[in-house]
């Protein structure tokens, strides 16, 4: 019997729920935060982009046109 459409395959499921696991022991979400506050860069062009969708379309009559635009500002306006 064929799995629902989308939904993952056995490795794949397994391989996610090892990647969530090592996630949580390595701090979960506090770490990430802690460690995207001192490399800013890394994070908006490394990371932040794995989630975004990969795929905008629009329609023949109404295309869409995007512009995304990442300005990097000092925290500490003294730098």
């Amino acid at each position: 019997m064929a799995r629902p459409k989308g939904s993952l395959n056995g490795t794949t499921a397994s391989a996610k729920g090892a990647i969530d696991e090592c996630f949580k022991m390595l701090g979960g979400v506090n770490a990430l935060h802690a460690w995207a506050q001192t490399n800013t860069t890394e994070f908006y062009t490394k990371i932040w982009p794995k989630i975004l969708p990969l795929t905008v379309a629009g329609d023949k009559e109404n295309p869409l046109h995007n512009k995304i635009t990442v300005e990097f500002v000092s925290a500490n306006p003294n730098k």
